[in-house]
């Protein structure tokens, strides 16, 4: 009896996230076997694994997924090494550590998108971005992060994030 007002309580909440997850999950698996036209919504004809096909046979796919992997494995590695390190570094009392772990902890603050213009703007643009004058200073020519090396320079902002 005890477990039961816990759980009933509880169960709203947990009832509403699976809906939350669910719900969109279906809906993708569902689209996914059917020819669907945003311009025409109502005609809607059942596809089976042409889409699939599609999307496989496209010569554009396979590198995708390598990004994609390469994003996601540069990522992780990136992310766990520094936040262990950090983690270790900071766990040593020192004068100021709650104000450094709150530095640590606040790029979870910024929305994804603001992340990405700050970084695209602020920090990685040729002309004014703090790296350029980083470069400059040492002599060296800016580089354009996102035309040069756009799959490193999302690496950076979204392990920057995490």
């Amino acid at each position: 009896m005890k477990r039961l007002l816990p759980r009933s309580l509880m169960a709203p909440a947990v009832l509403t996230l699976f809906l939350w997850m669910i719900v969109p999950l279906v809906m993708t698996i569902y689209f996914s076997f059917v020819n669907y036209n945003l311009l025409q919504p109502g005609e809607r004809t059942f596809a089976g694994l042409e889409n699939f096909h599609y999307f496989i046979t496209d010569p554009d796919f396979w590198p995708s997924v390598a990004n994609t992997l390469l994003l996601i494995g540069s990522v992780i590695v990136i992310t766990v090494v520094l936040g262990v390190g950090l983690a270790l570094l900071v766990n040593e009392p020192f004068p100021g550590q709650g104000i450094v772990r709150v530095l640590l902890i606040s790029p979870f603050f910024v929305m994804p998108a603001v992340n990405a213009l700050l970084w695209k703007h602020m920090m990685m643009n040729p002309i004014y971005g703090i790296l350029a004058d980083v470069w400059r200073a040492f002599g060296a020519q800016p580089v354009d992060w996102m035309t040069d090396l756009p799959l490193f320079s999302v690496i950076l902002m979204v392990a920057w994030q995490w």
